[in-house]
């Protein structure tokens, strides 16, 4: 057992305050050392050696990797009940189940959807006590609502993992899924009756895309069962069927699937006039696209083949409009006629622009809605069919903002939030150029007091890189504001500044927030993304590194305030930043993160993200991957921050042995250091709790653990 000693948490208290500025804060905020008190649970060490293209890897704790174990299920309950008795006391963490609930439990509503052939109208609501949203459907505007779905009168574990009305809106196809493992199974619904149908699908993780016309089928993807494919390869051979509705599955056809390479992604949708099926075969940032007329027994037309780049298509009225990243990283547009696919017929309808990413084309009431990405904030500029500029639709502040509706269709649709602009919905009235307020964030919140600001500065090879900060107006600039540092930096994902509560409730304790744009996101365009994959992934863990200096250098924080945190592949990124540079915060929280990189593509569906990553399989990528993977870089004797690192047991995407095998190997580094934790979440998917209540007390605890270290306490 260690022994607390007074004296010298006493000192080490006294240099943390002297290190975060002249003006330190009053004593009950101070965070003191926990690892005085802390006793890890027993872990066994049983060496498994590889030999990687000549290199040597002993791997400790290979054991940890089956989640079946008994003794591994054993170790993860004693790490779990560790991580609970210091947590779980937390002041905060009392103060932020209360605040949550405020902030989250209202009266909601989705934008209602009317169908692309009728007047029904489908619209997801959710009362203040409701645990999940309900599904609910109305004959018309005028009508009343009718529930179709209510995921409250289940299982507390199961969630509605889909819902795909037909064109007319009479029947309805929808899944559930259980515990977040992002595996719906597909059920038929008459709306009118809310009977069921008899009609099951073939496979797993099924996805219905598109209702034929005439009712009469659908088109949706699976992947193929245990025992079709071989062991282990049940995650990969994505397909896509067509299922007639009274038939048995086992006659459902295969229409699109490749017979070579399992981590192609096929799908088929139909065009919103009903003439045209569309075919998507998709690996990582390329695909293919094919259609033909519907119901048509003819080949599939090409549009795009040979993963030549990234496109998406828009079929309206006699002509297909095209996105692309082909020779332009900014991505451009161009049109063509329904009967001349070819490219040598292809017509340039948006040229690719200097600074700002187009991200999709959007035909709504008879025009064109292009939604571009400035600086990491959204624009959007409204075109014509001849490619003629009308004008832009303006917001009302520096934002994240979307349009949506059908070319048919009088309804425009406009969300909109901003860091202190509370999430809105609006309809946009073309004629006027307004947009009309339909529903507001509901509680009364302060964000008036807060301001947000985007700051450049220069990574460690040069490159500007783009931060938002979030934080009083009044901030005082004497390096001693508690800080978060969130990033991702990868997948092309951008980080965008949107309203969060849970943001704001940071803000209310008296902390800061900054979002540093890294590369390896989508904020600047593809080149931008590959600045940050494969061989120059330490691009995105200098970036994050120099936000960290460039936030202490400017006087907003210090080491022993700075919070850092990041989830999935931002888990990568802050467990690299802790193996690269432990000595720059004070408490770390990764999130469903990859971390064993040498390793990580043999779990699950991870193969398919070689193409961001790379494979320990080929040797030169092996060797920048074991120079960064995090749980092959910890280091003994070294100094680690407090650590939060959490799993899911029912995570589809990243498998929780990481989460368990670098809290084992971090507690053998560093065992009389600050607390490494453990937490795998029950009945949870990548995406965190099922329930509005366990995503509550999930966001609480971690949340409050941050904020205690970092010392923003529970206001008066």
């Amino acid at each position: 057992m260690r022994k607390i000693v007074l004296l010298v948490v006493i000192a080490i208290t006294a240099l943390l305050l002297i290190q975060c500025g002249t003006k330190p804060p009053i004593t009950e905020t101070a965070a003191p050392s926990l690892s005085s008190s802390i006793d890890y649970p027993v872990t066994r060490q049983i060496p498994v050696t590889d030999n990687y293209h000549g290199t040597l890897i002993t791997d400790n704790y290979r054991w940890l990797e089956d989640a079946e174990d008994p003794q591994v299920i054993a170790w993860t309950e004693a790490q779990e009940l560790l991580t609970h008795s210091i947590i779980d006391p937390l002041p905060q963490r009392e103060y932020l189940v209360e605040r949550f609930n405020e902030l989250w439990r209202y009266d909601d509503e989705s934008v209602p959807r009317k169908v692309i052939d009728g007047e029904r109208i489908f619209v997801w609501t959710k009362k203040k006590d409701d645990e999940k949203w309900v599904f609910n459907t109305k004959v018309n505007e005028a009508a009343e609502m009718q529930v179709l779905l209510d995921p409250n009168t289940w299982d507390p574990t199961e969630t509605l993992g889909g819902t795909s009305p037909s064109r007319d809106g009479k029947l309805l196809a929808y899944g559930v899924a259980h515990g977040g493992d992002e595996n719906p199974v597909y059920r038929i619904m008459n709306v009118e009756t809310s009977d069921l149908l008899a009609d099951t699908l073939l496979g797993w993780k099924q996805r219905v895309t598109s209702w034929l016309p005439d009712n009469s089928g659908f088109y949706y993807s699976a992947k193929p069962l245990k025992g079709e494919v071989p062991e282990g390869e049940e995650e990969y051979w994505p397909a896509a069927y067509l299922h007639i509705l009274g038939t048995p599955a086992d006659e459902d056809v295969k229409v699109f699937s490749h017979d070579e390479v399992k981590e192609y992604w096929h799908s088929v949708s139909i065009s919103e006039d009903g003439k045209y099926e569309i075919y998507y075969r998709s690996l990582f940032n390329k695909n293919e696209v094919f259609f033909k007329p519907v119901n048509s027994d003819e080949p599939l037309i090409t549009l795009t083949e040979g993963f030549d780049a990234k496109y998406s298509v828009d079929f309206i009225e006699d002509k297909i409009l095209i996105k692309t990243d082909l020779d332009a990283p900014m991505n451009k547009a161009f049109i063509t006629d329904v009967d001349k696919p070819e490219r040598a017929n292809w017509r340039e309808f948006l040229p690719e622009s200097e600074n700002d990413k187009l991200e999709y084309i959007s035909g709504i009431a008879g025009k064109v809605y292009t939604v571009y990405q400035h600086n990491a904030h959204t624009v959007v500029k409204i075109y014509d069919l001849e490619g003629n500029y009308i004008r832009d639709l303006c917001f009302p502040t520096i934002g994240v903002g979307s349009v949506s509706g059908y070319w048919s269709k009088p309804d425009i649709w406009v969300s909109f939030s901003s860091f202190t602009y509370p999430s809105t919905t609006f309809k946009y009235d073309f004629d006027c150029d307004s947009l009309v307020v339909y529903r507001k964030y509901p509680v009364e919140i302060n964000v008036e007091d807060y301001t947000a600001e985007q700051v450049w500065y220069n990574s460690k090879d040069g490159t500007p890189v783009s931060m938002f900060l979030v934080h009083s107006k009044d901030i005082k600039k004497d390096g001693n504001n508690p800080a978060l540092l969130y990033g991702y930096g990868g997948f092309n994902i951008s980080l965008r500044p949107r309203f969060s509560t849970s943001y704001v409730v940071w803000l209310e304790m008296g902390g800061m927030v900054a979002i540093p744009n890294l590369r390896g996101g989508g904020e600047y365009g593809r080149e931008w993304h590959e600045a940050g994959m494969l061989e120059n992934k330490q691009n995105v863990f200098d970036d994050f590194t120099a936000a960290a200096y460039w936030l202490m250098d400017n006087n907003y924080t210090c080491s022993e305030k700075l919070a850092v945190s990041g989830g999935s592949n931002g888990g990568l990124l802050v467990g690299a930043f802790a193996a690269q540079t432990p000595y720059l915060c004070r408490v770390i929280y990764c999130a469903v993160p990859l971390l064993d990189m040498v390793n990580y593509h043999t779990f699950g569906l991870a193969n398919i993200w070689a193409e961001e990553y790379g494979s320990s399989e080929d040797p030169e990528q092996f060797k920048y991957l074991h120079a960064y993977s995090p749980y092959h870089n910890v280091g003994n004797g070294v100094d680690y921050p407090t650590m939060l690192i959490t799993g899911s047991e029912n995570d589809a995407r990243v498998d929780p042995l990481h989460a368990r095998k670098m809290v084992a190997r971090l507690q053998e580094a560093d065992p009389d250091g600050e607390p490494i934790l453990l937490l795998v979440r029950k009945a949870s998917g990548h995406g965190g709790g099922t329930t509005l209540s366990d995503q509550i007390e999930q966001r609480a605890q971690t949340w409050a653990f941050l904020m205690d270290r970092v010392g923003l306490q529970v206001p008066d």
